[in-house]
């Protein structure tokens, strides 16, 4: 028997289901959102260091790119046009291998012109140059760790848990399309909407209650009446969209900060937050399937920025999900839960434990057999990750 079945263990749980559990909590951070940025920008400077390590070396070097703070601005919003007084303070921090032979790379340089073309690519009411201050601290890695990076030998650079799950519930699949319908519907019917959207759902048994805040472009907003009205115009367009993914009674509500009669409305020079003092880290969002969901059990590892070839918070939270989902497509179970343990210095494809857990059927030994081609294609997670196949946020 190959050694990849001995670590892993299968268990039925009798346990409710989330769909028909009473409650239900999902929240899904928009691309705009602060933390989001932080993961955007991570991943853009990982991908960007590895396609200079591909081109001058041939493979991948030692890198993790996913620690990056953001520091609000201060900006002062007004209708018709407002201005930025600070810029927003970006630290693009983590390690990263700069040497290699007798050849340097400038991996700051190269850090510093991926976040800024992302800033550029993703926000468009955001002056990179002017509105941004981006400063990097990338250094080289640690000895020990650097040693046990090996591209070719592919061992784990960590003692780290991936998890994963199916099928995404009706909730979760209604809170993470309402935002994916904002960003890349809503944005080109609407000049006044923003990049920073964040969907917060609570289902209570059948009834679907979804808090919306969505930043709004001052410029393209002469005055309050055009605000309102474009507000309540986007709250009934979201709520015939909600209808493509629920026959549940669905109540929405949009800007629940807003107080008309005081003069607050949620205006941003940029469309974005951080702007305006909210700050953003990596990790603090959006796991790997786009969501943050407390009725589900997840990893705390932050994938955005890990390098695709050894580090686990990454393949392993994308491996178990697919698993998961893979599981639910061959058998007839209500939900699939995989965990999967590595152990630093351990190659990738031969993690220290897959738990899995089914909920409402059975499965048989062909999970095995599941987990085992997803381990073997576990190096292919790098080229899709590289051709902006794989989202982490």
């Amino acid at each position: 028997m190959n050694a990849h079945f001995m670590k892993i263990t299968v268990e039925t749980l009798d346990r409710i289901p989330v769909e028909k559990q009473r409650v239900e909590i999902v929240e899904r951070k928009g691309m705009g959102h602060p933390d989001s940025v932080a993961d955007g920008l991570a991943e853009s400077v990982s991908r960007a260091l590895c396609r200079e390590y591909l081109q001058n070396f041939g493979y991948i070097l030692h890198h993790n790119t996913d620690e990056c703070q953001i520091v609000g601005g201060q900006s002062q919003p007004s209708f018709g046009g407002g201005v930025i007084i600070e810029p927003v303070y970006i630290l693009l921090v983590g390690r990263a291998t700069a040497l290699f032979g007798n050849k340097r790379l400038p991996i700051r340089a190269i850090a510093v012109r991926a976040a800024h073309e992302y800033l550029e690519e993703n926000f468009r009411n955001l002056n990179a140059d002017t509105d941004a201050i981006i400063d990097c601290k990338i250094w080289e890695g640690s000895q020990d760790l650097k040693s046990v990076y090996d591209p070719r030998r592919k061992l784990a650079n960590d003692t780290s848990v991936g998890v994963g799950y199916a099928p995404l519930s009706e909730t979760e699949k209604l809170t993470l399309q309402m935002e994916r319908y904002i960003y890349i519907n809503l944005r080109n019917s609407y000049p006044e909407v923003g990049e920073d959207v964040k969907v917060m759902s609570s289902r209570i048994e059948n009834k679907i209650s979804l808090t919306i805040a969505i930043a709004m472009v001052d410029k393209h907003i002469p005055d309050a009446d055009h605000y309102i009205s474009v507000k309540e115009e986007i709250a009934e367009e979201l709520l015939d969209f909600a209808k493509k993914f629920t026959d549940k009674d669905v109540s929405l509500a949009i800007n629940t900060a807003d107080d008309y009669e005081k003069g607050i409305y949620y205006l941003t020079v940029t469309g974005l937050s951080m702007e305006n003092g909210d700050d953003g880290s990596v990790g603090r969002g959006n796991r790997i399937n786009g969501l943050i969901t407390p009725n589900r059990p997840v990893s705390m590892e932050a994938a955005a920025g890990k390098n695709p070839v050894t580090h686990v918070g990454k393949l392993y939270n994308i491996t178990a999900t697919r698993i998961a989902e893979d599981i639910v497509r061959n058998y007839e179970v209500d939900e699939a839960y995989v965990k999967m343990l590595s152990q630093i210095g351990r190659p990738v494809t031969d993690p220290l434990v897959v738990g899995i857990s089914v909920i409402g059927g059975k499965v048989d030994t062909g999970v095995e057999e599941i987990v085992r081609q997803r381990l073997e294609r576990i190096e292919g997670i790098k080229d899709e990750i590289l051709a902006g196949k794989i989202k982490v946020f």
